[in-house]
């Protein structure tokens, strides 16, 4: 298989963090050591927010990243946002977890899945949820306001509000008052 004129494989850069290159970056935002960005221009952080040691938040050069005011960050996290993420304000996220907003599709079985065509889906968290530890988010996933994602969820479709989800893929277990 020739693979020696596929596009994909170039730098995105070092993700070396340049705060004047942002689309908007609030005040008091924290980045532990570590942090790496790329594409900031479409990455747009309000006010009071932690971003943990060695998180990635992989900007793209279409859609955005949006994460909203007093929104703490775990470390080891790794955002993608082809497809565009949207985090509301006062949303923790767990140390580990992983938030993807593309997929490739399958649509030539004689083909390695690496060289099909990428699937774009945005991801939004709203206000006040809580994403545990290790957790995953796929691509066309809401998760509402106020709900909580258990350590180690796998989330495959939406999670109404008020909500507690768990499992792989994720469930809900029962609602919040």
């Amino acid at each position: 298989m020739d693979i020696t004129n596929h596009n994909k494989y170039k730098s995105h850069g070092s993700g070396e963090i340049d705060k004047s290159k942002f689309g908007n970056l609030g005040n008091n935002v924290i980045f532990e050591a570590g942090v790496l960005v790329f594409h900031p221009d479409n990455i747009q952080i309000a006010e009071n927010v932690y971003i943990g040691h060695n998180t990635i938040l992989k900007g793209y050069y279409k859609n955005e990243m949006i994460i909203g005011q007093n929104t703490w960050i775990g470390q080891n996290c790794f955002f993608h946002s082809a497809g565009g993420i949207e985090i509301g304000a006062a949303v923790g996220i767990g140390p580990m977890v992983k938030i993807l907003t593309s997929a490739h599709k399958e649509t030539d079985i004689n083909k390695p899945v690496l060289f099909e065509p990428l699937n774009f889906k945005k991801v939004i968290l709203k206000d006040g949820c809580d994403i545990g530890v290790g957790s995953v988010i796929l691509p066309g996933v809401t998760i509402g306001e106020g709900t909580i994602i258990g350590a180690g969820a796998v989330v495959t479709e939406d999670i109404p509000d008020y909500a507690v989800a768990v499992g792989s893929p994720a469930k809900v277990i029962r609602k919040r008052q």
